[in-house]
């Protein structure tokens, strides 16, 4: 099996990477210190790397404590709202008693922690009342805990909502745009009382049939028995999930190094040259970045099937095929929810254009209640990370919460 093969492999090399770690570890007063001389800089930048060869399964911590509100620094407390087998709503409550429109953000599920959405999460808590989809990593989900594809995704988004309350706005990054409009679209054609007010789709794959980048051609190489005969293992028994059906985060980061493998090459050995040169500040967002994105999310075998089947190979939603409990989900029902939709010029993964299709879906939405932007020069993380985001994205995302509050 893939995944005990894997574990197989990390559990032999465990010894070699700690004694590289026992080695950074004793040689960086040499090499910081005041006897520094490239010999030991290089040993001990050789060790480091050694030992930094390996994924975590582990979510790395948020660490937002405080923000500025109002000018005044403020602290944040990380609360569950709710608490379910295969996700917590978590809260961020800022010790303040000013009050803020409620947002909940919408972590995708591909591989990667919901702590990737750090900088938008520390971007948007200044002025609002932050809420995130904690997603708990597959293989810690005990098999007694069931099943969980795309429409349980689906139902989570609105019983998340229903727990925040009415009145709130809701932002969605990356692949589960097209679940997240299904549920607003389900919630306005019940005229449920919690439909957001204001929905942005940052970078989602609404349509992948408009202009297809190779994440969408991978996805329609193969039929989907390919798939699931070829990314679809049990993890093993020794952790909570024992024997559920995962895709394994270990081979969707895969899939990412290997579409830019030269740049992650040359990102390592830059590492290596900031710590021989004792450029400390550099080394260390080097090593941040690669914290997070080796910490790895196991899918959940149904969800990840049914998402390739139903948004990259079927296009289900905009093809007015999409159903959930038995029912069509149609976005034209959605009346009262503002739209924004957000693309990054440059975006390898979701291009320009699948996102903008919300628009056509959501017809009866007044044309002065949507918008679309487009960033220029940025790629797939400049939409929601970085300095395009919290300078040019965000400021547009925050008035039309605004206008809708």
């Amino acid at each position: 099996m893939i995944y005990a093969a894997y574990q197989a492999q990390a559990d032999l090399l465990a010894p070699l990477r700690a004694v590289a770690d026992l080695a950074s570890t004793a040689l960086h007063d040499t090499w910081a210190g005041p006897t520094a001389n490239l010999y030991f800089r290089s040993l001990g930048g050789a060790a480091e790397l050694v030992s930094r060869a390996h994924l975590t399964h582990e979510r790395p911590a948020f660490g937002i404590d405080s923000v500025a509100v109002d000018g005044r620094d403020v602290g944040v407390v990380e609360e569950a709202a709710l608490d379910v087998p295969f996700a917590r709503l978590l809260h961020f409550r800022k010790e303040t008693d000013t009050a803020q429109p409620r947002v909940l953000i919408v972590a995708p599920m591909a591989g990667h922690f919901p702590t990737l959405l750090r900088h938008t999460v520390r971007t948007m808590l200044a002025e609002h009342d932050v809420y995130l989809t904690d997603w708990r990593n597959a293989r810690d989900v005990p098999l007694a805990s069931g099943r969980f594809g795309i429409e349980d995704y689906v139902a989570h988004m609105i019983l998340f909502l229903e727990t925040i309350g009415p009145g709130a706005h809701v932002i969605c990054v990356c692949q589960p745009c097209a679940a997240l409009l299904a549920a607003v679209a389900v919630m306005a054609e019940d005229g449920h009382p919690a439909q957001p007010r204001s929905m942005t789709l940052m970078a989602g794959p609404i349509d992948t049939r408009v202009n297809p980048t190779r994440v969408n051609e991978l996805a329609n190489a193969h039929p989907l028995s390919w798939f699931e005969k070829n990314l679809i293992s049990p993890v093993p028994g020794r952790f909570a999930g024992a024997h559920r059906r995962v895709y394994p985060g270990f081979m969707q980061l895969g899939a990412f190094l290997s579409m830019n493998f030269a740049r992650h090459m040359r990102a390592h050995l830059d590492l290596f040259g900031h710590i021989v040169r004792g450029n400390d500040a550099k080394a260390d967002a080097s090593r941040s970045f690669y914290d997070e994105y080796f910490a790895v999310f196991d899918l959940p075998a149904e969800f990840y099937l049914e998402t390739v089947a139903r948004v990259f190979q079927q296009h289900h939603l905009p093809r007015g095929l999409f159903r959930f409990r038995g029912r069509r989900v149609d976005p034209a029902a959605i009346r009262r929810t503002a739209l924004l939709t957000v693309e990054g010029e440059r975006d390898d993964i979701c291009a320009v254009g699948q996102t903008l299709a919300a628009h056509d879906l959501c017809s009866a939405i007044k044309p002065f209640r949507k918008k679309h932007y487009v960033q220029a020069g940025v790629g797939h993380y400049g939409v929601f990370s970085g300095k395009s985001w919290q300078n040019q994205i965000y400021p547009i995302v925050r008035n039309v919460i605004l206008a809708n509050e």
